[in-house]
């Protein structure tokens, strides 16, 4: 497994759904130092065509959970709406910080409304809900109008932090490692198939809108066949993926992917020795779902490295990513050969 560098620098880009511009940009500036000619997408999205008229895209997403400020409340702590399906009961006491139109950073903590078990007899007990939680600014405010001097307004990005780590033990863990570690898979693709004179008929494609369900549904190049997604495997009752294996999804919550691929990669995990577990996911969508969607005319499937307590502090193992790196290489092999 070679250094996790460039998954570190990426999970430390805030980057939550409609503030995917500079984890985009560092995606490209990666692909750019391997040899490549990465593109951009009008939503924003890379493109990255590792030969000509490529037939398979291999997609992961650049981006994340995160808020908006939805209001500002009388004492000058924010309301907010949340961006994708933030988990309210992972995500309270984690630090943020806010993005003002103008640039300014500034950096606050999400809360349970009354948040002093000295001063809320309720406070274990009550239920978590967008409504009765808000951010409090590290700055001396008490008004709406101390706020707003501030800077902040309805509108403003609220980031998480990512707490990234990585462990003798193996494990990364922290927000994010969905999807950035599928990023990293996608990274690795590119570092280890250096550009060649004939080039390989696969793309490369990472997309900035998966968490509110429109990430996958366009922006490839016309002549692809086949699209990979690389996402997190889900952990948990009744799965059976792991950590440290990669998982093949075989049914999620917008139906089954494609049963051709689906052997073919088994076939091919089984035939290398690359650990995996083949799931059905109860509840999940991905940018393979957006794609069918759509209306594309792909054949699509779906795997990525095991990662537990999606949504929110996540945690996966290199032997995951690697499995999935090395599953990858072997489908882009088999075109190859066939």
């Amino acid at each position: 497994m070679s250094s996790l560098e460039t998954l570190k620098k990426l999970v430390e880009i805030d980057s939550p759904t409609g503030f995917t511009e500079q984890a985009c940009k560092y995606a490209a500036e990666v692909l750019e130092g391997y040899g490549y000619s990465p593109e951009l997408s009008n939503k924003g999205a890379v493109r990255c065509s590792l030969g000509p008229a490529p037939k398979l895209a291999i997609a992961a997403h650049t981006d994340t959970l995160g808020a908006m400020v939805s209001g500002i409340n009388s004492n000058g702590s924010l309301a907010i709406s949340s961006i994708g399906g933030l988990s309210l009961n992972m995500a309270e006491g984690e630090y943020v910080k806010v993005y003002t139109m103008e640039g300014k950073i500034i950096t606050g903590t999400f809360l349970l409304d009354n948040p002093s078990s000295h001063a809320n007899r309720e406070l274990n007990k009550t239920r978590r809900d967008i409504s009765n939680m808000h951010i409090r600014l590290d700055e001396e405010v008490s008004t709406e109008a101390d706020t707003r001097k501030l800077g902040i307004r309805p509108g403003d990005i609220v980031c998480f932090d990512p707490r990234y780590q990585e462990l003798p033990s193996g494990y990364v863990k922290g927000r994010f490692m969905d999807n950035k570690a599928g990023c990293f898979v996608l990274f690795e693709i590119a570092r280890r198939l250096p550009p060649t004179d004939k080039g390989l008929p696969v793309e490369l494609f990472f997309s900035n809108y998966e968490e509110v369900g429109h990430g996958g549904t366009c922006g490839y190049s016309d002549t692809i066949e086949e699209l990979l997604v690389i996402d997190m495997g889900v952990l948990g009752d009744p799965c059976e993926g792991s950590e440290a294996r990669c998982s093949i999804c075989a049914k999620d919550t917008s139906g089954p992917y494609d049963y051709a691929m689906r052997k073919k990669l088994v076939d091919l995990a089984d035939g290398n020795s690359i650990p995996h577990s083949v799931d059905v996911y109860p509840y999940y969508g991905s940018d393979g779902s957006a794609a069918l969607r759509a209306g594309n005319d792909f054949r699509v499937g779906l795997i990525g490295p095991g990662v537990a307590a999606s949504h929110g502090v996540e945690r996966t193992h290199v032997k995951g990513i690697e499995a999935t790196i090395e599953l990858c290489l072997a489908y882009i092999a088999s075109l190859e050969d066939s």
